[in-house]
């Protein structure tokens, strides 16, 4: 009786920090403000990303992501950001992109992993589309993003 006991508790104990182990974000995928931005004649629905929490959240346990579907992080003042896919089911391209809106480079991203993946400059924005979006459409660094938020 007391080894029943002591293994159902012990599964017990198990459950609840397996639950308590996973990330709020993987329990409830937080829906952020939408933009449409435009780059030529493609068009662009975009979740935007402006404070530290979402910024961190970013695509993280998204299962999936419409064709023209993308997030873009919008940070305070311009740097050399970095970007990585920990907890990011989809592999995903990263356009970083100057205040001006111009791209600077665009990194091909793999799901999973903790590569950093660095402007070229000093970035004000970041636009996540899934993998090879940029490159199927030819978009590559000097294109010109519309409809950007505001800094």
């Amino acid at each position: 009786m007391r080894k029943i006991r002591a293994t159902c508790l012990t599964a017990a104990f198990a459950a609840i920090a397996a639950v308590a182990a996973t990330p709020v974000a993987a329990q409830e995928i937080q829906q952020l403000p939408v933009t449409s931005l435009n780059i030529g004649i493609h068009v662009i629905k975009a979740e935007v990303a402006h404070t530290d929490a979402q910024r961190e959240q970013g695509l993280m346990f998204r299962k999936k992501m419409g064709s023209n579907e993308g997030m873009v992080f919008v940070f305070d003042n311009p740097a050399g950001i970095c970007m990585w896919m920990k907890n990011t089911l989809i592999p995903l391209s990263v356009a970083f992109i100057d205040a001006k809106g111009a791209i600077l480079n665009v990194e091909e991203m793999k799901a999973q992993t903790l590569d950093s993946h660095c402007a070229q400059g000093a970035a004000s924005y970041a636009l996540e589309m899934n993998k090879s979006w940029f490159k199927d459409k030819n978009i590559k660094a000097g294109a010109v993003i519309q409809g950007l938020p505001q800094l």
